[in-house]
């Protein structure tokens, strides 16, 4: 019976092309040409007797056949690929490849890192660092924690704290003839940025102050950088409170004004269905569950 299903790479081509509806988008998923994508899915079709996808100059669209053939094809893939995650890493020892942001993991994850090794010295955390989403088959991901809203089709989330916006500086800038004092002394202080979407134009507005120059100051690619930057009392930086509270704690930085605003994200684990039938994953992602209070 096995002998006469398609190979598995030809499936893998189908299902990706039929969901960015281009073979060229689906040949950088799976790292492949695009000529790979195409042959493949044209060596399905020959295999099935039937046409899955209209082909055009710029893109390709399903045919009927393609439509309700790539359901079944996703859902068989995602079931071996939930019998792969669980195989691949059976019992409570070894690796765990955990994915995060560079800024989240330097200021929030990692201050904390050294208590989950004390409490699991068996499990070897292996932390990479992305702004990219990531990829739990082809980036051999165990689990993901990831600034958004939430929705990650496909794979299972948990919330793990919101986030809000206020001013730090190191605590010298609370003192001297310019003392930050209230909102409209900042016009005395260099600003600092980063790359977040939030800037200070919003928290002055908020703050109902004008007169101010948002431009100028230094900027930094990394949240973390901006962060550092402020706390060596280069001058003030609108900090993240995920990213600023460790060295808040440790008196490195301070609020001066009780003013903050929101972000449109938060902070979530992402992994796949069954991930957490993997004993180091579960071990993990409760321990970061109680890290962030939410447990």
């Amino acid at each position: 019976m096995f002998r006469n299903l398609p190979p598995l790479n030809t499936l893998r081509a189908f299902e990706a092309a039929a969901r960015h509806e281009s073979f060229s988008k689906a040949a950088d998923e799976i790292s492949v040409t695009h000529g790979a994508v195409s042959r493949a899915v044209r060596q399905l079709e020959d295999n099935l007797g039937q046409q899955l996808f209209r082909r055009t100059t710029r893109s390709v669209t399903l045919t009927a056949t393609g439509t309700v053939y790539v359901q079944e094809v996703r859902t068989a893939l995602d079931r071996l690929l939930r019998a792969t995650l669980r195989a691949r890493s059976q019992g409570a020892t070894g690796a765990l490849n955990v994915s995060t942001m560079d800024s989240f993991a330097g200021k929030w994850l990692l201050p904390r890192l050294y208590e989950f090794r004390q409490a699991n010295p068996e499990i070897d955390v292996r932390l990479s660092t992305s702004e990219l989403l990531a990829d739990f088959v082809h980036d051999d991901i165990d689990i993901a924690l990831r600034y958004g809203r939430g929705r990650y089709p496909g794979l299972e989330t948990d919330f793990l704290m919101d986030e809000d916006l206020t001013p730090v500086c190191s605590p010298a800038l609370l003192e001297g003839p310019h003392a930050l004092k209230r909102p409209e002394d900042l016009i005395h202080h260099t600003l600092i940025h980063d790359v977040f979407f939030i800037d200070w134009q919003a928290w002055l507005k908020a703050a109902g102050v004008d007169g101010i120059d948002v431009t100028r100051g230094p900027s930094y690619q990394s949240s973390d950088l901006g962060i550092q930057a402020a706390v060596q009392g280069e001058g003030v930086a609108l900090g993240r409170s995920a990213l600023y509270e460790h060295d808040l704690a440790a008196g490195r930085l301070v609020r001066p004004f009780d003013l903050s605003i929101s972000a449109d994200y938060d902070y979530y684990l992402v992994y796949p269905p069954g991930a957490l039938e993997n004993p180091k994953t579960k071990a993990f992602r409760d321990w970061v569950l109680e890290q962030a209070g939410v447990s």
